[in-house]
């Protein structure tokens, strides 16, 4: 029985972790979760999965926690340290790092010098320090095994092969809300039409992300520091079935490609049950009901934040750490309304023009410029 953590419980993808180990009770052992500020669904997590530790957002949740489990052998913390103990301080070997944004980092780093193994779901934890994070995980033979699932697609598409027999690999995004909209149609849409996701059910962050094609950018560093290939030999096509989840060619020529249906539990089963396949709860994928499948050629015109994504991986440093601290600020404006939705990408090409990159920042450095640049983003006026 494989004992897990989970951060981020009660997002998208950490209901879906818990799904996976519901259909799976003689494999998987919760022993640590770690959630925000909802408190009901937290508390109907503990009473299915009787975790050892639980740790909340901030002392309200964590003592609303408390009351409702009062005699319980649940342990309650909260809080930044409470994440990190979630993180490294439990009996488990594999840490699903489901939260949003670059909160994950700490945690994470924590988790991989406590030896465990992560599910690696916070793609933003490698946008921002994945020069620290590879070199921690190299140094405590921790296995970095992706939950995205175009990132578990090219992870099972190279299994085994060597890095050198690797021509390129190909992400494929769906292109969001808007895929079919021109750059003159986007101008005034809502926030409504921006979560309205044609393909997948995620949360209301990634779902913008996917919207403006940053999410795809983010996969982008990400796959640079995954699977240690040059920005050359990362592309990225439009594929809106999402049937095909990412592709990798090899020097031979050859194309391997992973498919299914557009269900992020496929994913997510196989992080936890690496390098074993178990029977999932997902539909099977008929390609004689599917028909068709298409793709698109990128327009990094069309969606520049894709194009600044390339430019700060190519810059290193800490240029990736800014373009998401500021797509992170930008986001949020959106979603409350402050500003419209291609000031989003107005707003980080912005901060990344104030910026000047670090080659190799210490995690005490990046926590600055991340700061800096949400600042920055936070209180600039279009």
């Amino acid at each position: 029985m494989k004992r897990i953590a989970v951060l981020g419980s009660t997002g998208s993808i950490g209901t879906q972790t818990l799904d996976v180990v519901a259909h799976h009770p003689d494999r998987f052992r919760v022993e640590a979760l770690a959630a925000g500020r909802n408190v009901a669904l937290v508390l109907e997590q503990i009473e299915r999965f009787r975790p050892h530790l639980v740790s909340m957002s901030d002392r309200e949740a964590a003592e609303q926690v408390k009351l409702a489990l009062s005699g319980s052998d649940t342990r309650v913390v909260y809080g930044e340290e409470g994440l990190i103990e979630a993180a490294a301080s439990t009996d488990a070997e594999l840490v699903v790092t489901a939260m949003v944004g670059s909160q994950g980092l700490k945690p994470t780093l924590a988790a991989i010098e406590a030896g465990k193994h992560i599910g690696l779901a916070n793609k933003e934890t490698l946008v921002s320090a994945g020069h620290l994070v590879k070199e921690a995980a190299k140094r405590k033979d921790v296995m970095l095994l992706p939950v995205d699932s175009e990132h578990s697609a090219i992870f099972q598409c190279m299994h085994r092969d060597a890095p050198q027999e690797i021509a390129k690999i190909v992400l494929t995004a769906s292109g969001g809300s808007f895929r079919d909209k021109t750059r003159e149609q986007l101008e005034g849409v809502t926030v409504k039409e921006a979560l309205a996701h044609p393909n997948w059910s995620m949360g209301a962050k990634i779902t913008i992300d996917s919207a403006t094609m940053a999410n795809k950018g983010l996969e982008v560093i990400e796959a640079h520091w995954l699977f240690g290939l040059s920005y050359d030999r990362i592309e990225v096509v439009i594929h809106p079935e999402s049937i095909i989840h990412s592709f990798v060619e090899f020097v031979d020529r050859s194309v391997i490609a992973q498919l299914g249906l557009p269900d992020m539990r496929v994913p997510i089963q196989y992080a936890l049950t690496y390098p074993e396949r178990a029977v999932s709860p997902s539909r099977p994928l008929d390609l004689t009901e599917i028909g068709k499948l298409h793709f698109r050629k990128m327009d990094y015109e069309r969606f520049p934040c894709l194009r600044m994504s390339f430019e700060c991986g190519r810059l290193g440093g800490s240029a990736p750490t800014v373009f998401n601290a500021a797509n992170e600020i930008a986001v949020s404006r959106f979603l409350n309304g402050e500003i419209a939705f291609l000031d989003i990408e107005s707003i980080i090409e912005q901060v990344l023009e104030k910026h000047d990159p670090v080659r190799h920042p210490p995690l005490d450095q990046i926590a600055e410029i991340d700061e800096w640049a949400r600042r920055i983003a936070r209180e600039m006026r279009l």
